[in-house]
């Protein structure tokens, strides 16, 4: 049909759903249902879908109050002089996980890069890259961001714990590509004005990342965030008491898709399991490995084939999770060790695929072909690389072994 996204997502799962009902062997119907249900309502998926809730009325509330256009203004306002291109990067990273959101890192700030690229005679393919990047970074990393959810509800850990062990294969790539933009972009100029900034505005999202880091449940955490929003944007004057409802209740029907998903996709898989297919696929994969670098080298491999199929890096972790837990169980692998490849390989993936959300925004908002932004893509490359590299060599050891 020439549109990747042509086919929704929920209507894809929706069809596996009803095969994987179908499929079902020595069951009446009512019995597959049954089977079917028990996986959509497991603890696991209930306590995901309530987080997917709470962090979209967090992100929603804090938007409509402001904090996304103070975050910006605040990264942009402390630009070192002549790193034009590394700030952006650093920017667009400290955007990204304090909002969660890669796709809302990029809506924020590729109009601003494209319009600082041509102000500065900088290729605005390049200028986007850099953002892309930056929101990939959050993406793996931040606590209210989908694929950290998914991750370590599937794996079993604690976010704290999965943050920690992720950061030493992302930290390292951004180092690289930060230090990289530096010597690129070192001619080039900075913005000449910038709005003013309410640090008030930017205190949830501060708060929130330091509540998360230091392991405060993230339930507590998102709940304080929704009504920290919600006091500081009623006192500034942003919204009322119904206005903040209606934003929190804005953020949650965007999350409806995502949670149809983890429902049938959590159906699905259990109705695959009771049916011997999800044996199938590890026996199928780790057929020739007997080693945990095999085993995590097989969970790498399978998300991101998944991602390249879905072009959703969350539904991919969703998809894959159950499966790599199980392989996990079986090779040894440290449950915070199986969450950071799942997320670390899905975001490299969706990083690079031109059809994905991040890129085809990206290039419209550019008004360039996501095709073009694909050559400048240094950190998905370099989150990839770096994450190979920790598979190969079993490193952080403390992460490594259970």
């Amino acid at each position: 049909m020439g549109d990747f996204y042509k086919v929704p997502i929920t209507v894809a799962f929706l069809v596996s759903a009803i095969v994987a009902v179908a499929t079902l062997r020595k069951r009446t119907l009512a019995e597959r249902i049954k089977v079917f249900s028990r996986g959509a309502s497991s603890e696991k998926m209930m306590l995901m879908m309530l987080i997917f809730i709470l962090a979209g009325a967090f992100a929603s509330s804090a938007k409509e109050m402001g904090s996304i256009d103070n975050t910006v203004n605040l990264t942009l306002a402390y630009l070192p002089p002549d790193m034009l291109m590394a700030g952006i990067f650093l920017a667009s990273c400290f955007i990204s996980i304090s909002i969660g959101t890669s796709v809302g890192t990029v809506v924020a700030l590729v109009p601003i890069a494209s319009g600082l690229a041509l102000s500065t005679d900088m290729s605005i393919a390049m200028m986007s890259a850099v953002v892309v990047g930056g929101a990939f970074f959050g993406d793996n990393l931040s606590f209210i961001s989908d694929t950290t959810v998914v991750a370590t509800q599937t794996q079993g850990c604690k976010m704290s714990d999965k943050f920690r062990a992720n950061l030493f294969i992302a930290a390292p790539a951004a180092i690289i590509v930060f230090l990289l933009y530096m010597i690129i972009g070192s001619n080039a100029g900075t913005p000449s004005s910038v709005p003013d900034v309410d640090f008030l505005k930017v205190m949830p999202y501060l708060i929130v990342l330091v509540m998360a880091a230091a392991g405060l449940n993230v339930l507590t955490v998102l709940t304080i965030g929704i009504v920290l929003t919600g006091m500081i944007g009623i006192m500034d004057g942003a919204f009322d008491v119904f206005g903040w409802m209606q934003a929190m209740n804005t953020g949650i029907l965007g999350m409806s898709e995502l949670i149809i998903v983890t429902m049938l996709a959590g159906g699905m898989l259990e109705t695959v399991r009771e049916n011997g297919g999800i044996n199938i696929i590890i026996n199928l994969l780790t057929r020739h490995i007997d080693s945990r670098r095999g085993g995590e080298a097989a969970i790498a491999a399978l998300v991101t084939i998944v991602n390249f199929c879905t072009a959703n890096n969350t539904v991919a972790i969703l998809t894959v999770g159950p499966i790599a837990r199980q392989i996990a169980e079986r090779f040894h692998i440290d449950p915070r060790r199986s969450a950071s490849i799942l997320d670390s390989f899905s975001c490299f993936a969706q990083g690079i695929i031109p059809y994905g959300a991040q890129l085809l925004m990206a290039g419209g908002l550019a008004a360039i072909a996501p095709i073009e932004i694909i050559p400048y893509l240094f950190y998905p490359y370099a989150l990839g690389l770096c994450a190979t590299v920790a598979i190969i060599t079993g490193r952080p050891r403390r992460f490594t072994d259970k």
